[in-house]
């Protein structure tokens, strides 16, 4: 009994280090970096018109929340209409560049060109060629997320076991059976990590499209923001945009949780 008791409290020990070490230190640094943020700027260390205090930057999320929130939506909109058509689409290539040679050879040097291209320089032709509206947030927002979705699942998929297949092909299995039951599952770890990726990447894509044209959604609050020299709602617009960053990121976490179940222990 007592040894049972033990072990309890030492599993429990653990635990809490665990949670302690990943997300206690984490949450401590951060609130001494805002602390040190807020004191430099009662000191005069920094100037408030080149840096707002994080209280300010607090208080115009407040104050402005009822505002921002149709800015929100337009972004949300725009983020994950761009972020379910690049997962289609990123399946698709990845499953015909590993099922097909050719197409491999013909797209993959295309996929790592697309990514030398600065967004900033497409952003202002996609305006013109797509006009003012959604479309061409959207197109970015693919731009963004397509090649890491692409490259992380064809990698997952070339990267299944060998001798699994070689054995799937001496029993007869099909072409679609050895991808069910040997690289779909090895492809999903992989595809999983790049999803992460572009989950973060996707609301940053979203918002440079909004830079270059465009009356709602949070990049375009912050270029006025910026442009009035109201730095604390720029920042403002800017903790949104890192909530709904880490809410696309956690929702993949939670989506990897119950479609790879043989995951869960690793």
């Amino acid at each position: 009994m007592r040894k049972s008791i033990n072990t309890d409290n030492s599993s429990f020990d653990t635990r809490l280090k665990k949670i302690w070490e990943e997300k206690g230190i984490p949450s401590l640094f951060i609130v001494f970096i805002l602390c040190l943020w807020e004191w430099s700027i009662h000191a005069k260390w920094i100037k408030e018109t080149l840096l707002p205090a994080p209280s300010k930057v607090v208080l115009a999320l407040v104050n402005h929340f009822e505002f921002l929130q149709v800015h929100v939506w337009v972004t949300a909109k725009e983020t994950l209409l761009g972020f379910l058509i690049a997962i289609l689409f990123g399946i698709l290539l990845a499953v015909l560049m590993d099922q097909f040679t050719l197409i491999k050879r013909a797209f993959y040097p295309l996929l790592v060109i697309s990514q030398t291209v600065p967004l900033i320089i497409l952003a202002p032709l996609f305006a013109i060629w797509f006009g003012f509206g959604l479309a061409p947030k959207i197109v970015i927002v693919v731009m963004v997320c397509f090649f890491p979705i692409v490259i992380s699942l064809f990698e997952g998929l070339e990267s299944a076991d060998q001798d699994m297949i070689n054995l799937m092909r001496s029993m007869n299995a099909t072409r679609f059976q050895i991808f069910r039951y040997v690289k779909f599952p090895s492809g999903m770890v992989g595809f999983f990590s790049g999803l992460r990726i572009a989950a973060t990447y996707s609301v940053m894509g979203a918002v440079i499209g909004e830079w270059t044209g465009s009356s709602k959604g949070l990049g375009s609050y912050m270029i006025r923001s910026r442009n009035a020299f109201a730095l604390d709602r720029a920042f403002a617009a800017v903790i949104l945009i890192v909530i709904m960053s880490w809410i696309m990121f956690k929702a993949v976490d939670l989506i990897q949780h119950f479609a790879t179940p043989w995951n869960r222990a690793k």
